[in-house]
């Protein structure tokens, strides 16, 4: 009798134990596979920049350094001075400093399209005038079977040359110092033109336009030269 009494104990312990493993389990629940993952130490991170769609060029890496030399103080007075001061009235949301961070990420995002042949890119950045050489460029190129590859290792500085309102046109001139690598390249793949380990310096003036009174925030480039 006493050894069946036993046998009978260790089988409630083994019905109660089993009941409450699964009162457990209903509690806490199971992995899925869709709960929130700890972070991950390692991967980048961009709470600044938001997410854009297809339709408009993917954010590139920030390579410009503070903007230096917005206004120089000898010239404050001056026609670039008075040139800034009109496109404020105009544009009470103007902003020397503000206007060189966008110009400068404009620079970057059309000096790497432009090498890798994406016109579509191109066109919301450029005026009708300058996509029209550019999208030639681009044309000339891959009829030749040539492909540039161009590495932007940083923006260096970019400062206003020149700044002024003709009637709603808000119009700014821009230097931008840039330390690049650029390699063109024919059919086979040999190098015909730049150098792959070989960072340049170069200068380029860049001359960017919006209505002042528009709602659309953004500067068109509506001319380029080099100094280079």
């Amino acid at each position: 009798m006493g050894d069946g009494f036993a046998y009978l104990d260790v089988v409630l312990l083994a019905l109660v134990a089993g009941f409450l493993i699964l009162r457990l389990r209903s509690v806490l629940g199971r992995r899925t596979g869709t709960e929130k993952r700890p972070p991950d130490p390692f991967q980048a991170r961009d709470a600044t920049e938001p997410r854009r769609g297809p339709q408009t060029p993917l954010p590139l890496p920030d390579l410009t350094v503070p903007p230096r030399g917005t206004v120089h103080e000898a010239e404050a007075g001056g026609a670039l001075g008075q040139g800034l001061k009109q496109i404020a009235a105009a544009d009470p949301s103007f902003a020397p400093a503000s206007f060189l961070e966008g110009a400068s990420k404009s620079f970057s995002w059309v000096v790497e399209s432009f090498a890798k042949g994406d016109s579509k890119a191109l066109r919301p950045l450029l005026n009708d005038e300058v996509y029209g050489n550019f999208a030639a460029a681009i044309e000339t190129r891959a009829k030749a079977g040539e492909t540039l590859e161009t590495t932007l290792v940083g923006v260096k500085s970019a400062d206003i040359l020149e700044a002024r309102l003709d009637g709603k046109l808000a119009v700014v001139t821009v230097k931008f110092v840039s330390e690049q690598v650029n390699v063109t390249r024919n059919r086979a793949g040999e190098v015909i033109d730049g150098d792959p380990v070989r960072v340049v310096a170069i200068t380029d003036i860049w001359t960017f336009a919006r209505d002042a009174r528009s709602r659309d925030p953004n500067w068109v480039l509506v001319a380029t030269r080099s100094s280079n």
